[in-house]
């Protein structure tokens, strides 16, 4: 029989050496054991993104997870399958296996970085006499730490409620009780499983109408954004490919930016201005990683919807990643999900190939190249140490000004209605004082802005 395979490379990510404790020991942490399942004549687990990971990196990006929930990750490993097994997803000498492992290291809960039917879930969790947490229960796990504002609360709520709704199989043996009708009618009664489920039904009702409310104000802010033809740029990418750390270089926010899978959740938007005049709104969103929860997707949708609106996407890749181009194929899944066909509409993306200071010089130059000569330019950058960041926002503006049109306009020297309207609804480069008194204002205007303007001019102090 093949035995569970250690991972050597995510063991020291976690901070784990053979014979030892890891640092989780000494705060309390709750102690934890990875398991990847790797089925016979694939790289990964499950799907188009597994299959383009070794087991290796499969395995690292699980652990990551793990610690990204303050897990203490004891042991981590992958595990060999012929074929999955209705009762547990692993034989029965692998569920012993791993059981022994649990009960040697004291670990309490057990990560199978695969989904679990409830029954497997449930079979596991007697066997192992610890928590079990699937892929995408770990992943809510995160994302509900995670959350701040009201509506990524709810947001997470939902996923999680839709999630455990169809998982109370699992619940404990009271949910099997009956308790007898309401009102005037009888009948044998109703079970507990039965009106948790009615339970979380009606909560999932109200979370969905809180959240048609923000939904509304999100569409109206959209919407002024859009007559005052402020333009949105937003960042996307697979999670800590660095995203919040370039949104801190290119608007000087102070948001969270960490080492850390989903270090942020929810999403932020700042003014962004143009040392030589101009600005733009920059929005930072949730990372995006492979087999992300459908519950997580539909929860989610209005935010990410702000994406569909954006007039410009920088995609942040981790180029020194060595998943680097399974993420984007998984980030560009995501965005067709929600409607966005990144090779379609290249002319809305930018791809910015971040973390190049963790490159070596031959590497770097190697990277660079293929860069200038991708179909699509990308950017070469390292936000964090600033490195191509100033050529980035060049490209933005490039980009963002590329539909502008500039015109010369001549402003009577009391209309300072006229003066004002310039400066809410163009782009003002110079300002030039005439002997005569008026002003000459060369502006950068939008097409569907320039009816308005020619307006402005043919009839002066309107």
């Amino acid at each position: 029989m093949k035995t569970l395979e250690r991972s050597e490379r995510a063991a020291q990510r976690a901070g784990i050496n053979d014979g030892e404790t890891t640092a989780g020991d000494d705060d309390g942490a709750t102690r934890a054991i990875v398991i990847v399942p790797v089925l016979k004549g694939q790289s990964g687990p499950q799907g188009a993104f597994a299959l383009a990971l070794s087991s290796e990196e499969r395995l690292e990006e699980a652990v990551g997870l793990a610690i990204a929930i303050g897990l203490d990750v004891a042991f981590s490993g992958t595990v060999p399958l012929a074929q999955i097994k209705p009762a547990a997803l692993l034989g029965t000498g692998k569920v012993e296996e791993i059981g022994a492992i649990i009960a040697a290291e004291g670990v309490s809960v057990a990560i199978v970085d695969h989904p679990l039917t409830p029954i497997q879930q449930r079979n596991l969790e007697k066997a192992w006499n610890a928590k079990v947490l699937d892929r995408t229960g770990l992943i809510l796990e995160i994302f509900a730490e995670r959350a701040r504002s009201k509506e990524g609360r709810l947001q997470v709520e939902l996923a999680r409620l839709t999630y455990q709704k169809s998982r109370l199989v699992r619940s404990w043996t009271h949910l099997e009780r009956q308790r007898g009708g309401f009102g005037f009618l009888g009948g044998p009664g109703e079970t507990q499983i039965e009106a948790d489920r009615r339970a979380i039904g009606e909560r999932i009702d109200v979370i969905k109408n809180d959240l048609a409310v923000s939904e509304r104000t999100r569409r109206l802010h959209r919407k002024r954004r859009k007559e005052t033809d402020q333009q949105i740029v937003s960042l996307v990418g697979y999670t800590n490919a660095g995203k919040s750390t370039l949104f801190n270089a290119l608007s000087g926010a102070g948001v969270l930016a960490k080492d850390m899978l989903f270090a942020t959740l929810d999403p932020t938007l700042r003014r962004v201005e143009f040392a030589d005049g101009g600005a733009f709104i920059l929005s930072d969103t949730v990372g995006f990683i492979s087999d992300l929860p459908t519950q997580l997707i539909v929860a989610f949708h209005a935010t990410l919807e702000e994406i569909l609106e954006a007039d410009l996407i920088l995609h942040v890749r981790d180029i020194a990643s060595a998943s680097s181009e399974a993420q984007k194929i998984e980030v560009e899944r995501v965005l067709a999900e929600i409607g966005i066909d990144a090779a379609a509409q290249a002319s809305r993306v930018i791809e910015v190939w971040n973390k190049s200071d963790l490159l070596s010089e031959d590497e770097r130059s190697a990277v660079g190249k293929r860069a200038e000569n991708a179909a699509h330019p990308a950017g070469l950058v390292s936000a964090q140490t600033g490195e191509g960041v100033p050529e980035l926002a060049a490209a933005i503006r490039i980009r963002l000004q590329a539909h502008l049109r500039t015109r010369d306009v001549v402003v009577g020297e009391a209309d300072g209605a006229f003066i004002h309207w310039l400066y809410e609804n163009t782009e003002v480069i110079d300002r030039q004082g005439r002997e005569d008194g008026s002003q000459l204002f060369q502006v950068r205007v939008a097409p569907e802005r320039e009816h308005d303007l020619d307006l402005h001019i043919a009839r002066p102090g309107s």
